[in-house]
């Protein structure tokens, strides 16, 4: 019996598609779930202000097609950021955090994935850091109210681009609701950055090193994973690498992360145009899947 689940990004579908489109097309691929995108444009935004009705339609969607939407990327704090110096921006990034807290808990989404920034296009201070903070405590406690997890995303900056510097902000917070929902390509690129010492290094680290610096980075998040998003990358390119073409060791991060009982895994890759993308959904389920499989076989014997 399948003791996790596997869920596909929204971005790697055309955005043309409708929800039950895109519904069908990911039930179709062999997904489990769909992760529901909120970033910084007007048009997603927007969905934090559907109507009642508009919250029913798609809950209704999902319980025709069998495939609910049961998480959240939250990335319109990149351009409302919780650290900004600006009073009135960080008040709109609390608006953005209720918003999609109560959207979370009208769809059924149970965890939320948030930006690890305190800002993105400002330059990060002592300041910026300390709003961050406050606003944080604010978010979780919101969070805990409706009793929605949220995770930090590892980013591409060296703010929080590891589960150890996640976690400094997730002990202080020191709430069940907020944990960390590590990137595993992002956090293997910082691993070349912290090997080498540089972004894109003319010879990349052993695969042996790479591997443990990796392992040991998600064994800092112990006990407060909860899921995870797994995507390709190369040094210093975050997005757009096509699976298995990259240095991500996705077999030996799934097993740590479960050992460190992640059970919801998300494929994040994103449609560019290709008129097959319905094969590159197929392609990363049948590429990942076995792996999770072979977890979930290993725990059921142990059991």
């Amino acid at each position: 019996m399948k003791q996790y689940a596997l869920g596909v990004y929204e971005k790697a579908m055309p955005g043309t598609l409708t929800w039950k489109e895109k519904m069908q097309a990911s039930r179709e691929a062999g997904y489990d779930f769909i992760e529901i995108s909120v970033d910084e444009t007007d048009a997603k935004l927007a969905r934090l202000d559907w109507t009642a009705e508009e919250r029913r339609n798609l809950v209704s969607l999902m319980q025709e097609t069998g495939m609910p939407v049961r998480s959240m990327c939250l990335s319109g704090h990149r351009k409302f950021p919780l650290g900004h110096p600006d009073a009135g921006m960080r008040k709109r990034s609390l608006e953005i955090m209720k918003k999609a807290i109560d959207l979370s808990d009208d769809l059924g989404i149970r965890i939320i994935q948030l930006a690890g920034y305190d800002v993105y296009y400002e330059k990060g201070t002592e300041e910026t850091r300390g709003f961050f903070l406050e606003n944080l405590i604010r978010s979780t406690e919101m969070a805990a109210e409706k009793g929605i997890l949220m995770g930090f995303e590892t980013m591409e900056t060296p703010f929080m681009n590891t589960t150890e510097k996640a976690m400094y902000y997730v002990n202080i917070v020191n709430s069940p609701y907020l944990g960390v929902y590590p990137d595993l390509g992002n956090i293997t690129n910082a691993a070349v950055l912290d090997l080498s010492g540089e972004a894109a290094p003319a010879v990349p680290p052993a695969a042996d090193a790479l591997r443990e610096r990796v392992n040991a980075d998600l064994e800092t998040g112990r006990g407060h994973l909860q899921a995870m998003h797994l995507k390709e990358t190369v040094p210093d390119v975050f997005r757009e690498v096509p699976f298995g073409t990259g240095h991500v060791q996705f077999e030996a991060g799934i097993r740590k992360a479960w050992d460190l009982g992640v059970r919801r895994y998300v494929t994040e890759l994103w449609y560019t145009g290709n008129p097959a993308w319905q094969d590159d959904l197929r392609t990363a389920v049948n590429m990942m899947r076995p792996y999770l499989d072979l977890c979930s076989s290993e725990n059921t014997r142990s059991v």
